[in-house]
């Protein structure tokens, strides 16, 4: 696991967007899996700047994205399909028709939800995964207990991420109690994982995650099982970790020899 640690949000960002570009550039057509909430958008605005000011094309990215809440139509403002299509989508030249996001509204929600993996599959998996951290230390909607196992499901939201969420709607009772969202094991299956954590209010619990033991109980901390994360953080948000010293060295160690070390 590489630990990134820059003195802002702005500046992860951009570390995150390199790594993005890189993989890109090797991959035109990579397949990305992405996430939604703030912690992304520094990343997302990065890649619509590249599109714009740079010229970088988005023509053959295929995508799939972590979760959407179950009850919400696309075209609703909180809805997962909006937020992907407002801050990223409407400002690429991606073909839409390769961006998937869950169907909140999907009737039978356990064909969809086999569906939604035999697509993952049908591409060759997913080469890139975008991660953010919920509050309790959750990835997608996996909540607290979440096997870590799981495969895309519907999923009923915990208090916390209900709490935490409530601040996108006009009153706590809107947000929606159930979700669609990409399993554990769905999500340890990509090839390579990003995660982004910004803010002090992360901290301890990404250190848990990173640096504790792996359990259900904080679902990101099985992101330990993969060969391939790098895990994005400003310096608030690396605050709690108690070996920063080594990732800094780690950091140092890859540019002398020219390669990511995981």
């Amino acid at each position: 696991m590489r630990v990134i640690i820059r003195k802002t949000y702005e500046e992860m960002s951009k570390e995150a967007t390199a790594l993005v570009k890189k993989r890109l550039t090797v991959k035109r057509d990579l397949v990305l899996g992405l996430a939604t909430g703030s912690t992304p958008l520094g990343l997302y605005r990065e890649l619509v700047r590249m599109h714009k000011e740079e010229g970088f094309s988005f023509k053959l990215v295929r995508s799939f994205n972590l979760d959407e809440y179950y009850g919400l139509p696309p075209t609703h403002e909180q809805s997962y399909r909006y937020f992907m299509d407002t801050n990223l989508f409407d400002h690429l030249d991606i073909d839409k028709r390769n961006t998937r996001v869950p169907d909140g509204l999907a009737p039978d929600v356990e064909a969809f939800c086999r569906e939604y993996e035999e697509a993952i599959k049908r591409v060759g998996g997913i080469d890139l995964q975008v991660l953010g951290i919920g509050g309790d230390g959750h990835i997608g909607f996996n909540e607290p207990g979440s096997s870590l196992a799981s495969r895309t499901r519907l999923v009923a939201l915990d208090e916390q991420t209900i709490n935490d969420n409530s601040r996108f709607f006009a009153r706590r009772e809107d947000v929606p109690k159930f979700a669609i969202t990409m399993g554990v094991g769905t999500v340890l299956e990509a090839k390579e994982i990003i995660l982004l954590v910004n803010g002090e209010k992360k901290a301890e619990v990404l250190a848990k995650a990173i640096e504790g033991p792996v359990t259900s109980l904080i679902s990101a901390s099985a992101l330990q099982f993969h060969p391939k994360v790098s895990v994005f953080l400003d310096e608030p948000a690396a605050s709690a970790l108690t070996r920063t010293a080594y990732y800094r060295f780690s950091e140092e160690a890859e540019k002398k020899l020219g390669r990511e070390i995981f």
